[in-house]
């Protein structure tokens, strides 16, 4: 059974608020770092063009909030 990826809760609000919006595909990357951008989501956005593995991954195993994020799994600072 996969794991979920590991992201911070900042990472993960801003990826519930592009999904929430309905605006794209979570799977149109390109385009929920130009959402996550617009909505003032700096961190999350950082993250899912630093982490193109890990985000693609974690829409289809899931993502799991963790306190530390910089050492969490995929995380590139």
């Amino acid at each position: 059974m996969s794991m979920p990826i590991q992201i911070s809760e900042e990472v993960m609000e801003g990826l519930e608020a592009v999904r929430l919006s309905g605006a794209t595909n979570m799977l149109d990357r390109p385009r929920v770092i130009e959402l996550l951008d617009e909505m003032g989501f700096d961190v999350a956005s950082a993250w899912v063009a630093s982490n193109k593995k890990e985000y693609s991954h974690g829409i289809f195993q899931g993502f799991q909030v963790v306190e530390d994020a910089k050492s969490s799994q995929g995380c590139e600072t």
